[in-house]
């Protein structure tokens, strides 16, 4: 305890050089511990981009493209499902909703989604958050509504009761516009930080008016085409969709029913469990996250650095400090590990500070964290694995502080030994 004291007030005489060293020690544990958090709560949140579906259900491809067009609107399916194919999967008795998804057009670079009002109602992301509307409403029975992500209407600038032409195709700049059916905007979603911030969701009847008079791939010319009072009149039921987001009334049933999907005799089809192709596609960049983490250690090992420089830089202006401290019979181990315990105390200062920053920080940006990105982080205790690190952060600091201890340990023993006249 004396020493730890003597330590303090040794700090104290040396207050500039020792805050500024504390406070580097601060920001490369913040860094550390924000990375670690940031890295957490990404992954929950990226496995949790679509929650509440107990399975998704397509052509036959991989889980991972299945899960990249019907998620995250990246890229096309090999493939489309029947009607009638759908209608027979939503009717089995241990499915408790069913939402068909159509994709295939676009507008100025993002992506339109044909769906019905239940992918309204069962659509959750961020641990079983539900989609809300920042304003208006949901599309109606009138085939040309168009609901918009947060993130389309704040890029575009689009507001309620806008008319936009859609484009054909998936291509940020498309030579096929459907300009004789416009759709007007009825709402815009709140932000989720999810694909669904980038995408317009209009009707499966929508969707089908959009095409209702192309052949061959192609638009229909002249008097052949429909115009959209035409399409208003006629019947617009769905013959194909891309996909069917499901939810059963047992999480037991989830494997039978994915397995009887997956041998559907009716046409070829794959049934996915989202949280699990997630983490697949989530293990694909787990490179990225390593050499983040990587990158973080080797901060913190810059800031353990700058301490072991400062109090290196002391050492010969301390002699006289040191002399004193043997005149009054203190042991060249006193000497010792008076500088252990000033490391400690600077590793230890410098955890506690960076521990508040790192609180300050998510208390201001979580919020815009959460609306913007969809990440959530929580002001909890750190974990198990996070003290582990600041303990290990402790550890290393007094490992390095043994450098300049030893050094002070020889230099006052030579010291201590020399005649001096």
């Amino acid at each position: 305890m004396y020493l730890l004291r003597l330590a303090l007030a040794s700090l104290a005489n040396r207050r500039f050089t020792a805050l500024l060293t504390i406070f580097a020690i601060a920001l490369s544990v913040c860094l550390l511990l924000s990375v670690e958090r940031i890295r957490t709560e990404t992954r929950a949140s990226f496995a949790s981009t679509i929650s509440g579906t107990d399975l998704i259900v397509g052509a036959r491809s991989g889980s991972i493209n299945l899960l990249l067009y019907s998620v995250f609107r990246i890229g096309n399916a090999t493939n489309n499902i029947r009607w009638d194919s759908y209608r027979q999967i939503a009717e089995h008795p241990r499915v408790a909703w069913a939402v068909p998804i159509s994709l295939g057009d676009s507008h100025r670079g993002y992506r339109v989604l044909g769906t019905t009002t239940g992918y309204f109602e069962h659509y959750r992301y961020a641990r079983q958050t539900p989609l809300a509307l920042l304003e208006g409403r949901r599309f109606s029975d009138d085939p040309f509504e168009v609901v918009l992500g947060a993130e389309v209407a704040a890029a575009l600038g689009y507001g309620l009761g806008e008319e936009i032409v859609l484009a054909h195709g998936v291509a940020s700049v498309s030579l096929v516009q459907h300009d004789d059916k416009p759709f007007r905007v009825v709402g815009i979603l709140q932000r989720t930080g999810t694909p669904v911030d980038r995408t317009l969701h209009i009707s499966l009847e929508g969707m089908e008016a959009l095409h209702i008079d192309w052949q061959s791939g192609m638009p229909a010319r002249g008097n052949a085409r429909i115009s959209a009072e035409q399409a208003r009149q006629m019947d617009l039921q769905p013959r194909q969709i891309t996909a069917i987001l499901l939810g059963l009334d047992s999480r037991i049933a989830t494997f039978a029913l994915q397995r009887e999907i997956n041998q559907y005799r009716g046409e070829p089809l794959l049934a996915i469990l989202p949280g699990v192709a997630l983490q697949e596609l989530w293990g694909l960049m787990g490179t990225a996250e390593k050499a983040l983490f990587i990158v973080s250690l080797f901060v913190v090992l810059v800031g353990l650095v700058g301490m072991l420089t400062a109090i290196l830089t002391s050492l010969n202006e301390r002699r006289r400090e040191m002399a004193i401290l043997r005149s009054v019979g203190a042991r060249p181990w006193h000497i010792a590990s008076l500088l252990l315990a000033e490391a400690f105390c600077i590793a230890l200062a410098g955890i506690l500070l960076g521990l508040s920053l790192l609180y300050l920080g998510i208390a201001l940006a979580q919020g815009p964290l959460q609306s913007l990105y969809g990440i959530y982080l929580p002001l909890a205790l750190p974990s198990l694995y996070e003290w582990q690190l600041l303990g290990g952060i402790l550890l290393a600091a007094l490992s390095i502080g043994g450098i300049p201890a030893w050094r002070a340990y020889r230099q006052s023993l030579a010291d201590g030994l020399s005649i001096r006249l």
